[in-house]
């Protein structure tokens, strides 16, 4: 549906009913898989500002969990006409994050994929996203570093979530970015920790 048809006010209560699921839940919870381990709201809106400034218009996001991060992007994509290929390997959580993309208005902007993120990263094609979102086992960025390179287009942005709260974890991944040369990269303290990194636009 065009922007104009969506409702911000269903949209935005959505969001704040998710982001009390997803605290309620998480202090109930021990099964880590079960969690839901969402982005903070500042982060949020910090997502959907620069993917705006960006002019993004392709994101992938790694770590769908129930879609709370997503529908920030997507809100973001229905605004430049862009989309949203987002990647979760929890049938569970798809299962969450597909009757939050109905309810949102927001589903025609998103592509929601019940798939490993590393087959997924290896089978795109180069230079298929603007943006890249990564918010989900920080084991695995490294491996998926060459892939993730790939195909992120010249000039794109990547983000990291949890660069502050899980700093020794994400510690190794930044300082193989940051030892990339054609890439410039900045840590932002929102919400749990924000890692950038733009990639040169000749490269």
């Amino acid at each position: 549906m065009p922007r104009s048809m969506i409702d911000d006010q269903t949209l935005g209560e959505l969001k704040a009913e998710l982001e009390r699921f997803g605290a309620e839940n998480d202090i109930s919870v021990q099964e880590h898989s079960l969690r839901m381990l969402n982005i903070t709201h500042d982060t949020g809106e910090f997502l959907s500002v620069i993917v705006r400034a960006a002019a993004a218009r392709r994101i992938l996001e790694i770590g769908t969990s129930n879609g709370y991060s997503t529908l920030w992007l997507a809100e973001a994509m229905s605004a430049t006409g862009g989309s949203v290929t987002t990647v979760e390997a929890s049938e569970y959580k798809v299962g969450l994050a597909a009757a939050n993309f109905e309810r949102s208005g927001l589903a025609q902007f998103i592509t929601l994929l019940h798939a490993d993120a590393g087959t997924v990263l290896r089978q795109s094609r180069e230079h298929a996203f603007d943006f890249i979102f990564l918010d989900t086992d920080r084991s695995k960025y490294l491996g998926w570093w060459p892939h993730l390179r790939r195909v992120l287009r010249p000039g794109g942005l990547l983000v990291a979530d949890n660069a502050v709260s899980h700093a020794e974890e994400m510690a190794p991944f930044i300082s193989m970015v940051k030892g990339d040369p054609a890439f410039n990269t900045s840590l932002v303290s929102v919400g749990n920790g924000e890692f950038m990194a733009v990639k040169a636009s000749n490269r």
